[in-house]
């Protein structure tokens, strides 16, 4: 039986708005239908890794409302073990905003709430962490609860995924906790590569990252990914697929590839499987409007 993914990491209701473009300063544009949605990178990523099959558990917080409780029955339907998320008054869900375009771009904006507020006391929990073989984190949580989480897990000898989104600088404590690093062209520019458009500049985005974390793999879109780690560089090339919606496609990604190497998969075996997985959710449409 493959071990526990535990992920440490956000959880926000989205609010997705379909439009032909996405607005510029000072415009009013007009959207032609909206949805609510499960989300947030760490709910993302939970509910993915046990889609493809894994013993997932959640770590988190959400606030004493509605949205919370959305949440919390969408983690619940996709069976992640959320004993852990946290229930917090005072303190409002953390809430996302996207506006999808035709052809799948979209932009986003989030509202942290109980995202921030999520007590690291929770780390030392024996219960948190039984049969628990790796650690999926993301940057939509407090940079010292990444940290404390991640300390917790290199003294378990449990790997850590970081997927280092959305970017931010890295404390080169982190960095050393990190066995690997997940980003996409954007966040490995903002982390200081050069621009990243293809799979061979994936590549070498890979191998400058390399220096601060040993295992690193850069997600290029529809190019595909590279993977960097010691002795080996794969590029992976996307499957061709019509793109509905980019949206979560990384969430999708980082979740599979958690689950893959959960059940024993090798890192480049384990690429393969989430970027298949990235593809088909691109693909899916929306869900129907809800009855609202």
């Amino acid at each position: 039986m493959a071990q526990t993914v535990l992920v440490v990491g956000s959880l926000h209701h989205d609010i997705m708005i379909e439009a032909d473009h996405l607005p510029r300063p000072d415009e009013t544009a007009v959207g032609s239908r909206w949805l609510p949605k499960f989300g947030g990178k760490g709910g993302n990523q939970a509910v993915a890794a046990a889609r493809a099959g894994a013993p997932t558990r959640m770590c988190g917080a959400v606030g004493q409302d509605g949205f919370g409780a959305f949440l919390t029955a969408g983690l619940d339907a996709a069976g992640v073990d959320r004993r852990f998320v946290a229930t917090l008054p005072g303190i409002g869900t953390g809430i996302s905003v996207a506006v999808v375009v035709p052809g799948g771009d979209y932009a986003a904006t989030i509202v942290s709430g109980a995202n921030l507020a999520i007590d690291a006391a929770v780390l030392d929990e024996t219960a948190l962490w039984q049969g628990v073989g790796l650690l999926i984190l993301q940057n939509e949580v407090a940079p010292a609860l990444n940290l404390a989480a991640a300390r917790a897990a290199r003294a378990r000898d449990i790997r850590v995924v970081l997927n280092a989104a959305p970017a931010r600088d890295m404390a080169p404590a982190l960095a050393a906790l990190v066995d690997i690093l997940v980003v996409n062209a954007v966040e490995a520019e903002m982390m200081g590569t050069a621009p990243v458009t293809d799979l061979a500049s994936a590549a070498l985005a890979a191998g400058a990252l390399a220096l601060h974390c040993a295992n690193v793999i850069v997600t290029a879109g529809g190019a595909g990914l590279a993977l960097c780690a010691p002795g080996l560089s794969v590029m992976i090339a996307a499957q061709r697929v019509a793109v509905v919606s980019s949206h979560g496609a990384g969430d999708c990604f980082v979740g599979t590839l958690g689950a893959a190497l959960a059940d024993g998969a090798d890192l480049a075996t384990a690429c393969d499987a989430a970027s298949r997985a990235a593809a088909r959710h691109v693909a899916t449409p929306a869900p129907p409007d809800p009855g609202l």
